[in-house]
């Protein structure tokens, strides 16, 4: 079981063209903030981030935002934050997010956001971390993701203690319950070779 102090949420710097992405962005931001579960996010004030960023600080929670310089005018970084770090690099983001946060979750979102969920995972197949990470899927817009993850297993590219490293929720009511309930077994690190 894990102790969800800090929940690191992945999502789109867009909102995207269904309204319903951003009002589950909105409804996890409260149902954190009313769990005392700190955000820990990309930094930005605007789409999705921007809307579960601003959920959490109207519901009287705190967010922890991480931004790389380069990129302060681009995403707009948020000014009412608990608090914003600016890094030197998205790796640098990246890797204080990992380490500030107790388990993961993506939103709906783009190339980023796909990147940002593919290397936590991947981070968690080598060993890097034993945290959870969850995509919230209330609409289907992982599904194809989870059909290709299924794919690779049944091809042999992912063993399959590893094909379920990344959750499938379908309910935002159910993100901090799935995520805090989550044992993450530490996985043997492997060799490069073996696996890509």
């Amino acid at each position: 079981m894990t102790t969800l102090r800090s929940l690191c949420v992945y999502c789109g710097s867009k909102l995207g063209n269904d309204p319903r992405h951003e009002a589950v962005a909105v409804e996890l931001g409260r149902l954190m903030a009313q769990s005392g579960v700190r955000l820990v996010y990309g930094g930005g004030s605007v789409g999705l981030m921007g809307s579960v960023a601003d959920s959490v600080l109207a519901n009287g929670g705190e967010v922890f935002g991480v931004i790389p310089k380069g990129l302060f005018t681009t995403e707009i970084g948020h000014p009412g934050l608990t608090e914003l770090v600016e890094v030197g690099s998205m790796h640098e983001r990246k890797a204080l997010m990992a380490a500030e946060a107790d388990a993961f979750v993506a939103l709906p979102g783009g190339l980023g956001t796909l990147e940002e969920l593919a290397e936590i995972a991947t981070w968690a197949q080598l060993g890097i971390h034993a945290k959870p990470v969850g995509v919230l899927d209330t609409d289907g817009f992982w599904e194809p993701l989870l059909g290709f993850l299924d794919r690779a297993a049944d091809a042999g590219f992912i063993r399959p203690q590893h094909r379920n490293i990344i959750l499938r929720i379908t309910d935002v009511n159910d993100v901090i319950p799935v995520l805090s309930a989550t044992v993450v077994p530490p996985s043997v690190p492997l060799l490069g070779i073996e696996e890509s």
